[in-house]
């Protein structure tokens, strides 16, 4: 029987491989203008756009984070008087009406805004507009909670005024595929337009996905990124009372990943996009290029709906099959923008991560720093923004730091490059991100 059943495998094999060059599946590839899914072509990075706590434009997020300036604050969007957290790293003087029409800003969520302005931005930037068949662009745009201010407005108009008062613009204006919808209704992008909803790593899954739908000839281009406006009453209380927010009132004392000190995150909101296309097409174009994306890795602990497992095997695979993507080799110097939320679990089991992915000795000689600890922790937008820092430390030999970091913790005892940016040349850049439910993401750059 055993030989049996190895024949009858070495004949679906055959069959199968003989389905692979048959004229039903070229006729199939030829006709969807599809590339062989063996074909990896090389995908990079010619376009930036940022909304965000340390500034609304890619040029200025980067030159305050390399300046240390931190952009968490006392709460204004509402009353924080009964709230125990009173700080999150806020948006400051964004104005909708400079990206969209005043009738579309009325019907779209904050986290939507901020999308649409990310993306017109790296648009702009990159020069892509015009360039790509619009059956060729596609979007993978990520939210980890979608419109959640809409849905607080109007569940408080049912129950104080009843159902004929909620908004019929109350659905489309809270789902996390809204941003990835107006985004190609704008831009004319034909091709897939979807979300990545994974909690904290809903943007670097994003990216990432994105990344293989060039790859294997499905997209040309791809504007990808993160959203997110989480700061809001019911969002404030469910962090806080699950003890996973830091209650400080100091915003030098609040965001301290891998300070012994850290008690928390602090929630931040914002949007940051990045252009992702194939780089014979931006070659061709003469498209100022960013970086390569080389690397994504995608796994889940399978392990608890917040913790992360104890011992890292999630995010260590994550870091490894980002790695092996990316064709590291123990010669490549490496800077890792971490996770680092600065909860107490969070940054000790990254800690762990790093090393059983680079190995001990490689883990000690990593550059590591949690840009976090300025922009707080923007949730489905922080793994577009930490790509981000790793594409522009990869073209300036700048390592931004990890501010505040003034006690650190004996389980967190590598090289996070506290208080001060760094000159230092890296060859390869990793963003991990880590996120509620076990979702586990990392993306691999390098200067090209």
């Amino acid at each position: 029987m055993p030989h049996q059943r190895c024949r009858a495998r070495t004949k679906i094999t055959a069959a199968k491989t003989d389905m692979r060059h048959s004229p039903m599946r070229r006729c199939a590839s030829e006709r969807y203008g599809l590339k062989q899914m063996s074909e990896n072509r090389r995908v990079v990075v010619t376009g930036l756009g940022a909304i965000s706590p340390v500034g609304n434009s890619a040029h200025e997020v980067w030159e305050n984070l390399k300046n240390g300036k931190n952009g968490i604050g006392r709460i204004t969007l509402f009353d924080t008087e009964n709230y125990k957290a009173k700080l999150a790293a806020e948006v400051k003087d964004f104005d909708p009406l400079n990206y969209m029409e005043r009738n579309d800003a009325l019907r779209s969520d904050r986290y939507a805004q901020f999308a649409v302005a990310a993306a017109d931005q790296a648009v702009e930037d990159s020069g892509i507009a015009g360039t790509v068949a619009p059956e060729k662009f596609s979007v993978y745009f990520g939210s980890g909670i979608g419109g959640i201010s809409t849905f607080e407005t109007e569940h408080t108009k049912l129950l104080e005024k009843g159902p004929r008062r909620v908004s019929p613009l109350f659905i489309p204006m809270l789902i996390a595929n809204m941003a990835a919808g107006l985004i190609a209704i704008k831009h004319d992008c034909r091709g897939s337009a979807l979300p990545a909803v994974s909690a904290c790593a809903s943007g670097s899954n994003a990216i990432g996905e994105a990344m293989r739908m060039i790859r294997h000839g499905y997209a040309d281009a791809v504007i990808s990124g993160g959203s997110e406006a989480p700061i809001s009453p019911s969002a404030l209380s469910g962090f806080v009372n699950m003890h996973a927010l830091s209650t400080s009132e100091d915003p030098d004392a609040a965001s301290l990943p891998f300070d012994k000190r850290r008690g928390g995150f602090v929630i931040g909101e914002g949007a940051v996009s990045l252009i992702l296309e194939e780089y014979e097409h931006a070659k061709a174009r003469g498209a100022k290029i960013y970086g390569e994306l080389c690397g994504y890795g995608s796994t889940c602990d399978a392990y608890h709906i917040t913790s992360p497992h104890p011992e890292a095997r999630g995010g260590a695979q994550a870091m490894k099959d980002a790695m092996a993507e990316a064709g590291y080799t123990e010669s490549d110097s490496v800077y890792i923008n971490a996770h680092g939320t600065g909860t107490s679990m969070n940054d000790s089991i990254e800690t762990k991560a790093i090393k059983l992915a680079l190995g001990e000795d490689a883990a000690r000689n990593a550059l590591i720093s949690s840009t976090k600890s300025m922009t707080g922790h923007m949730l489905g937008a922080a793994g577009a923004m930490e790509a981000l820092v790793c594409l522009l430390a990869l073209r300036d030999g700048i390592i931004p730091p990890t501010i505040n970091l003034l006690e650190p913790d004996e389980a967190c005892d590598l090289n996070y490059v506290p208080c001060k940016a760094i000159n230092a040349k890296a060859d390869l850049a990793l963003s991990n991100s880590l996120g509620f439910g076990g979702h586990n993401a990392c993306l691999a750059f390098r200067k090209i």
